[in-house]
């Protein structure tokens, strides 16, 4: 079982990548030495299919628990289903001594990670991402948010969680769009810090609208480990985002955010608008951080043969993707923070783009890609 030691003194923790992990929750909380009664939180997706055997293995340890199951999709991840949910909590009996399970994709961690972070003013938490996006990306690193009119993500917390399970089995029973968009975090990971993945990515591209497989997943437990590597190594040495380093992190997210945003939840997934935003700040990369043309090519190459979007929707209006782009967080004192890249592995943040070249990088995506 690959470990990963996340270390943030006394926030540290670990994240355990295995096959098969899933029966192993009860028994990695009992080595902590979590106590209380457990609050699984998932969605109406992943319940029917594994809630009950991560409250299985929950009470294989001796752990009670109660089930909390709310609507699936970007749309539910609000104020008002916070609200629901804690209830719910309150109701089952829990308390301060309680610990919550955040068992399912990006969504239900961000949301499940920051009721825990409020919830009798904080308690633990266990992350259990079942999609290739939450398992490289969003359940390591302690952001945890939910969404308000305005924007995504500007009501939330830095909240680590105690553990991290993350086991690929579960990629099995997702759909193919899904498979595909969680692995434009992957892209971001190897265009900022490890390039030789895109080669790893594009030999795997074809397995996917078939579905991953028992012999895709023997391996995906390594790159699974590699990619929570490397976030893990740039949450350590920036864990609040202050330094600068973990906007490294944002590479894609930026114009990707504002697309996202500027259309009905869940029409865009995010790995989706993750895949637009890379090719716009490719763009403005080539103008302001040097980086070659053949390198981006290799990046543009890798989101193509994974069948991620490249060039904009028509429905999505390009004033509207920059007035919601303005609400970003990266935004500060009104300026912005836009992670470019020097080459493959060398990013960097820039303060010289202008509202007009953000412009111009929405309306290159409108423009086909025809030579990759």
């Amino acid at each position: 079982m690959p470990t990963i030691n996340v270390s943030l003194g006394e926030r540290s923790y670990q994240v355990h990548v295995a096959n098969g992990a899933l029966d192993r929750v009860g028994y990695l909380a009992e080595k902590l030495r979590i106590t209380g009664k457990a609050a699984v939180i998932t969605d109406s997706n992943v319940s029917p299919l594994y809630a009950e055997q991560v409250v299985q293995s929950l009470a294989d340890a001796e752990y009670e628990s109660s089930l909390h199951v709310f609507e699936a999709g970007e749309q539910s991840k609000n104020l008002h289903t916070v609200e629901v949910l804690v209830n719910e909590m309150v109701a089952a009996g829990h308390d301060r001594s309680s610990f919550v399970v955040a068992l399912g994709g990006g969504v239900v961690g961000d949301m499940a990670g920051f009721i825990a972070s409020i919830y009798y003013r904080g308690i633990p938490f266990i992350q259990v991402p079942t999609t290739v996006m939450a398992q490289v990306d969003s359940s390591v690193g302690g952001k945890t948010a939910v969404d308000i009119e305005a924007g995504k993500n500007l009501i939330g917390a830095f909240y680590q969680p105690k553990l991290v399970v993350a086991d690929p089995t579960p990629l099995l029973t997702l759909p193919p769009r899904v498979l595909r968009e969680g692995m434009a975090e992957i892209v971001k990971h190897a265009a900022i810090a490890r390039p030789r993945m895109l080669q790893t990515l594009q030999r795997i591209a074809g397995e996917i609208d078939l579905g991953f497989t028992l012999t895709t997943i023997e391996h995906l437990p390594e790159l699974i480990a590699e990619n929570i590597e490397i976030k893990a190594r740039i949450v350590e040495a920036d864990e609040k985002e202050t330094q600068g380093v973990r906007a490294f992190l944002n590479l894609g997210h930026t114009l990707g955010h504002g697309i996202e945003a500027s259309v009905p939840y869940g029409e865009l997934l995010h790995g989706e608008v993750v895949s637009l935003g890379l090719r716009a700040a490719l763009y403005l990369s080539e103008q302001h951080g040097g980086i070659s043309t053949q390198e981006v090519q290799d990046i543009l190459r890798t989101l193509k043969v994974l069948e991620l979007p490249l060039e904009l929707p028509a429905n999505v209006q390009i004033e509207k993707a920059l007035d919601k782009t303005a609400t970003d967080k990266k935004f500060v004192n009104g300026a912005i923070r836009f992670v470019l890249l020097k080459a493959l592995g060398q990013p960097y943040i820039s303060k010289e783009v202008t509202q007009q070249e953000l412009q111009a990088a929405l309306q290159h995506l409108t423009t086909p890609t025809f030579s990759i």
